[in-house]
């Protein structure tokens, strides 16, 4: 770190914003993250003894991730620095890069490059860190709030340990915000400041385990409340106003995106309907593109209910095309019924293996259509023995007459196989009938 980012960091440690101020320094004061750095956790061993490999630290907002690379820094014998992934380019990159093999070449002092928000470095940016991380001569923390293994490029992500980050806890928050109260020297222990309990509490919960988003309310409720006989006093009402309601997590880019989508269609496969309107439900309130869960209800539709209620796939269809017509609020009626009806209905996969059953075997096998199959609709199609020995279903009891379909190398094949369940199963009983003879 140069000087320039000293005085800054020092001017933040005294101006400003609490939850700047009040940022741990070191591991014995860090709240949340135990599964990384408990003790006898490796990154905990790793800080200890100063053995630190490059890292991707992911995770949601105010769960800790700037704070422990701080930590780092001032716990290990490395330089640091930062970049921000957001407002860096490349020639910032090569700067830091440059600075950092000085420092190795000069003084045997290896560099510790800090970047904030990582996924939003392109392809080049991030492979511009490759040699240097590679070699040693930077030690990454790439700090994301995104999937790592869907937005960093995996060759920096091979040669980086990932660690998650989990939402801090409501009592490691409680945690957080008395000891804002009562510090002296970064927080408001010079005050009398009475916070009651239910205000407290709305805090916490309401702060969706973000830590930085609970210290910014305590901050606003205590410089914008009056002294009363020397006393400031925040109550329920003071902090319903400093905090606003729980903000619903969801990035349509990120990993809260695929899991809603991902646990909506589990409970509807799950056949639990009130789980499958309530997470349709979140997606609704997240702003979700109406169409695209409707297309998620016919593709479960499909795979997971198939044949065992066939009018599932007609009812998710016919969902899409009145959510496009109508649009919301009242579309969010016609999803609902859509997906309840899907999650209400039997189930069956049997459509879904004999595709991929059969996608394996075009893969394994010969193609080549037998000639009693092949179109016999033109002049001179007979004289080519195409379809000759065909025989029309029709033709015979039943509408049904015993021939194989298929390539030779697979007449005997069976990809197909009815489910007891629903419809399917009338199915089953049919073609058992059928080959009865």
């Amino acid at each position: 770190m140069n000087i320039f980012e000293m005085q800054y960091e020092n001017s933040l440690k005294k101006n400003g914003p609490l939850a700047e101020r009040m940022r741990p320094k070191s591991l014995d004061d860090f709240v949340g993250q135990e599964h990384i750095v408990g003790k006898g956790k490796i990154l905990n061993r790793a800080i200890e003894a100063d053995k630190l490999s490059s890292a991707i630290f992911y995770g949601p907002p105010g769960t800790g991730k700037t704070t422990l690379a701080r930590i780092i820094a001032e716990n290990t014998n490395n330089n640091f620095t930062t970049l921000n992934a957001v407002t860096s380019g490349i020639k910032d990159i090569k700067e830091k890069i440059s600075f950092s093999v000085d420092e190795l070449s000069l003084y045997g002092k290896r560099t510790i490059l800090f970047i904030d928000e990582i996924h939003r470095f392109n392809k080049a940016q991030q492979d511009a860190l490759l040699p240097y991380v590679e070699n040693g001569t930077i030690i990454l923390i790439g700090a994301t709030t995104e999937n790592p293994y869907f937005e960093v490029n995996q060759a920096l992500i091979s040669r980086s340990l990932v660690f998650e980050f989990k939402k801090i806890t409501s009592e490691d928050i409680k945690i957080v915000v008395k000891r804002a109260l009562k510090d002296k020297e970064r927080g408001y222990g010079t005050k009398n400041i009475e916070l009651n309990d239910d205000a407290l509490d709305h805090i916490v919960e309401n702060s969706n385990g973000d830590i930085r988003k609970a210290l910014s309310a305590l901050e606003l409720g205590v410089e914008t409340t009056g002294e009363v006989n020397g006393v400031i006093k925040i109550d329920i009402d003071t902090a319903v106003e400093c905090i606003q309601r729980k903000k619903i997590e969801y990035d349509k880019n990120g990993d809260s995106h695929y899991d809603t989508i991902s646990a909506f269609i589990k409970s509807m496969r799950g056949s639990d309907p009130d789980a499958a309107v309530f997470w349709l439900a979140k997606m609704i309130k997240a702003g979700e593109d109406p169409k695209f869960i409707a297309r998620r209800i016919i593709i479960c539709a499909s795979e997971d209910v198939g044949n065992a209620d066939p009018r599932a796939l007609e009812v998710a269809v016919n969902a899409f095309k009145a959510v496009e017509i109508i649009g919301f609020p009242e579309g969010r009626i016609t999803l609902a019924q859509a997906a309840i009806y899907v999650a209400c209905a039997p189930k069956s996969n049997a459509s879904i293996i004999a595709i991929d059953r059969a996608m394996e075997a075009v893969e394994k096998n010969s193609l080549e259509v037998p000639d009693y199959l092949k179109d016999a609709s033109y002049k001179g199609a007979g004289k080519l023995g195409r379809g000759t020995g065909y025989k029309y279903p029709h033709d015979y009891d039943k509408y049904y007459v015993k021939q194989s379909y298929l390539p030779e190398s697979l007449k005997n094949a069976n990809f197909y196989e009815p489910k007891e369940s629903g419809y399917e199963s009338r199915i089953k009983k049919f073609l058992e009938y059928l080959k009865q003879g």
